[in-house]
């Protein structure tokens, strides 16, 4: 019960920091694309890399910590969910370049991301 608990807390503050950075984001680039959502993934893929190499190679924490980390930090941090909308809101609204620019950068760059914040955790 307790790790569910600090799962949820960590969620919230996930959360919390996914709605206040996006918005911020949003705010100064424009909402005609989803720049704050890519922002968001593309940073919470840089830290999920960080992390997964600091907690399995680095420092080796217990699995609960892991957990709160990885799925309720950063899993309430990202927004995947978003980004489909978003993306299927583009193509429904006939923008296929904005769709295809959102899909591939999100996931090319979402892959690099993790490699970089994995390689980040190494030299850490």
């Amino acid at each position: 019960m307790q790790k569910t608990i600090f799962i949820a807390l960590a969620g919230l503050v996930g959360t919390l920091l996914r709605y206040w950075l996006s918005g911020f984001v949003a705010r100064h680039y424009g909402e005609t694309f989803p720049w704050g959502t890519m922002a968001v993934n593309l940073i919470g893929c840089l830290i999920t890399g960080a992390v997964f190499f600091l907690t399995e190679e680095r420092f080796l924490v217990s699995p609960t910590v892991r957990t709160v980390i990885l799925i309720g930090l950063l899993g309430g941090f990202t927004t995947f969910s978003s980004y489909g909308l978003q993306t299927f809101t583009l193509l429904r609204d006939g923008e296929f370049g904005l769709a295809i620019l959102n899909v591939v950068t999100s996931n090319i760059l979402g892959l690099f991301m993790v490699w970089v914040g994995y390689v980040l955790g190494r030299v850490l």
